[in-house]
C-alpha cells in the first residue's frame, strides 16, 4: 500500500503478469474519502485489448481439455486465498471505493458465495445421457466452454460484482477478460494476484483497465464470445445492442430505481430501520438500494416520517477509518455533484426537504466527496428524483393511498431491478408478489439481492439479454450444448440406404 502521498502508476493484467500500459492515456484513481489522486491507471488502447484477448485465446484449449477437478480444485484454492488475505483486500477497497470496512467485509462475503457456488461446477455443468432412442442409438449432451468471454464490471462492487461474474466462466473452462471499473482497478489487480498463486495458467485470468477505446474492442472483437455487463441503464443498452450485432452472447444488467412498500398494518420502527440501512449503506451507490418509500395511506405516512426523520439525522457520515461511520463518500466529484443537483431539482419541483444533507460540515468543508443522508417527502411521479436514478444518499417519499397504486406506479416505471413490500398481511404480500413486475421481490426483506446460489437479475431497462448474474444460470450462460447421437454398427448390421427421416420406430 502507498502512503497519501505517493501516486502509484498501475498496470494491466496481461498473459500472467502486471503489464504496463502502452498507450500513453491514463485515468486518474481517487481516494474518496479525502478527495486525493492515489494512482494512475493506464487506458488500453484499441491494439493492446486485443492482444490481450489474443493471448486469452491461444490458452483457452488447454484449460478447456483441463479435468473440471483440477479447475474447480484451482477456484477453491482462490477462494481459500481470499480469505487469507481479507485484511489487505479490505485496506484497498475502503482506499478507492471510499466505503466502510464493514461494507467491504459485507460485499467480499457475498463474493465469496459465487465462488462457492463456481465450485460446485462439476454438478452444473452434468449433460444427459439417454439409452436406445431407436435403432440402437443412443443420445447425450455435453455442456462446452465458450472460449474467451468478457465481463465488464462497475466501480460500486470493486470485488463483489467481478466475482459474480468471472467465477463460474473460469470454472466451466472459459478464459476471462475483466475490463475492471478504471475508478476502483486496484482491487482487480490485487485478486489478479491471487489467481496466479492459486495456480490459474498464466492468460486464463486478463484485466485490461480502460475506457470505451477498450470496451468497444471487446465488444467488436470476433475471439469474445460472450459479454457479461454491469453498469448504468443507458451503457448496459449499448453494450447488449452492440454486442448483440457482432454475434455475441451479452448479458448486460443497467440500473434500478428500487421502491419500498409499507402497508398500514407493517411495524413502522423496524420499517424505519431497514429503509435506512437498505436505502443509505454504501452511500445509496448500489443497484439494489431503496429509492422510494411508498407508504400506504396518508395516517402511516405522517407516521413514518416522523420515525425517519429522526433516526436518518442521527447517521453519520464520514471517513472509513472512523469506527462508528455508518457511511462514507460517493465515488467522485462529478457523483457529489450530480446527486447535489438531483436534490435541488427536487425541492424546485415541489418536493418537501424532510433531511437535508446538502447542509453537514463535512459536505461543505472536506475535500472528500461526501453527501449527507436526504429524504424528501411528498415527490410525485414526474419528478426526475423519481423518475432517474440518483446514485447517492438522496432518497424519497412516494405517498399512495392503496397497494394497488403502488403496484400500478411501480409496474409503470421503465426500471424493474428490485422491489420489497413491509406487510404481516399474507395476502396483501401474495397479492404483491404476484402482480409485480420486477425481477426480485421481497417480503419483510429490506434488500432482496439473491443469495449467490438464485439467478440475479432485474426486468424491463434494469436488464438486457437472457442471462443473470449469481445462480445456476451462469454456468448455462458461459457454456454451450453439444446433442450427439451415437450408433455403433454391428457386423450383421443392414447397409441398405433409407430415405426416411430418422425416427424412434427403426
Amino acid at each position: 500500500m502507498t502512503t497519501a502521498q505517493e501516486v502509484t502508476t498501475l498496470s494491466h493484467f496481461i498473459g500472467g503478469e502486471m503489464t504496463a500500459g502502452k498507450s500513453g492515456r491514463y485515468g486518474l484513481v481517487y481516494n474518496p474519502t479525502t478527495g486525493e489522486v492515489i494512482a494512475k491507471v493506464p487506458l488500453a488502447s484499441v491494439e493492446e485489448t486485443r492482444v490481450a484477448i489474443a493471448k486469452a485465446q491461444t490458452v483457452f484449449p488447454k484449460w478447456r481439455d483441463t479435468s473440471v477437478a483440477k479447475r474447480t480444485e484451482i477456484v477453491l484454492k482462490f477462494r481459500n486465498l481470499i480469505t487469507e488475505n481479507m485484511d489487505e483486500l479490505l485496506q484497498i477497497i475502503c482506499r478507492e471505493s471510499g466505503k466502510t470496512v464493514e461494507d467491504a467485509k459485507g460485499e467480499i462475503t457475498r463474493g465469496l458465495e459465487s465462488v462457492d457456488l463456481a465450485i460446485g461446477a462439476p454438478h452444473l455443468v452434468k449433460g444427459e445421457y439417454s439409452v436406445d432412442v431407436g435403432g440402437q442409438i443412443n443420445a447425450y449432451s455435453a455442456k462446452y466452454p465458450l472460449g474467451v468471454v468478457a465481463a465488464i464490471s462497475p466501480f460500486n462492487f470493486p470485488i463483489m460484482v467481478p466475482l459474480a461474474q468471472t467465477s463460474m466462466a473460469i470454472a466451466v473452462g472459459n478464459a476471462v477478460v475483466l475490463k475492471a471499473s478504471e475508478r476502483v482497478p486496484m482491487t482487480s489487480l490485487y485478486v489478479s494476484e491471487l489467481w496466479k498463486k492459486a495456480g490459474l495458467p498464466d492468460g486464463i485470468w486478463t484485466v485490461v483497465n480502460g475506457d470505451k477505446d477498450a470496451v468497444n474492442e471487446i465488444l467488436e472483437n470476433p475471439s469474445v464470445q460472450a459479454i457479461s455487463f454491469v453498469g448504468s441503464t443507458p451503457v448496459a443498452k449499448y453494450i447488449y445492442e452492440t454486442g448483440s450485432k457482432y454475434g455475441k452472447r451479452v448479458t448486460a444488467l443497467g440500473g434500478g430505481k428500487n421502491n419500498m412498500v409499507v402497508m398500514p398494518d407493517a411495524d413502522l420502527e423496524q420499517v424505519a430501520n431497514a429503509f435506512i440501512g437498505a436505502a443509505y449503506g454504501a452511500a445509496s451507490q448500489r443497484c439494489m438500494a431503496i429509492s422510494t418509500i411508498m407508504p400506504v395511506g396518508q395516517d402511516t405516512a405522517d407516521r413514518l416520517v416522523g420515525i425517519l426523520k429522526d433516526k436518518i439525522s442521527a447517521l453519520k457520515v464520514g471517513s472509513y477509518t472512523e469506527p462508528d461511520t455508518d457511511f462514507g463518500p460517493v465515488i467522485s466529484q462529478q457523483s457529489k455533484d450530480a446527486v447535489l443537483a438531483a436534490i435541488d431539482r427536487g425541492e424546485s419541483e415541489g418536493a418537501t426537504v424532510v433531511c437535508d444533507g446538502r447542509d453537514l460540515d463535512i459536505v461543505k468543508e472536506s475535500k472528500g466527496f461526501f453527501v449527507g443522508p436526504t429524504l424528501l417527502d411528498n415527490v410525485k411521479p414526474g419528478m426526475e428524483i423519481y423518475e432517474q436514478e440518483v446514485f447517492g444518499p438522496a432518497r424519497n417519499i412516494v405517498r399512495v393511498d392503496s397497494l394497488d397504486e403502488a403496484i400500478e406506479l411501480i409496474n409503470q416505471h421503465e426500471l424493474g431491478n428490485g422491489v420489497t413490500i413491509f406487510t404481516n398481511d399474507g395476502f396483501a404480500a401474495r397479492q404483491f408478489t404476484t402482480q409485480i413486475d420486477v425481477g426480485m421481490v421481497g417480503v419483510n426483506v429490506p434488500i432482496p439481492i439473491p443469495v449467490g446460489y438464485h439467478n440475479f437479475a432485474g426486468f424491463k431497462g434494469s436488464r438486457f439479454g437472457e442471462g443473470h448474474m449469481f445462480g445456476p444460470d451462469q454456468a448455462r450462460f458461459f457454456t454451450k450444448t453439444k446433442t450427439v447421437s451415437e450408433r455403433w454398427m454391428t457386423s450383421n448390421a443392414s447397409t441398405s440406404s433409407t430415405f426416411a427421416f430418422p425416427s424412434n420406430n427403426d
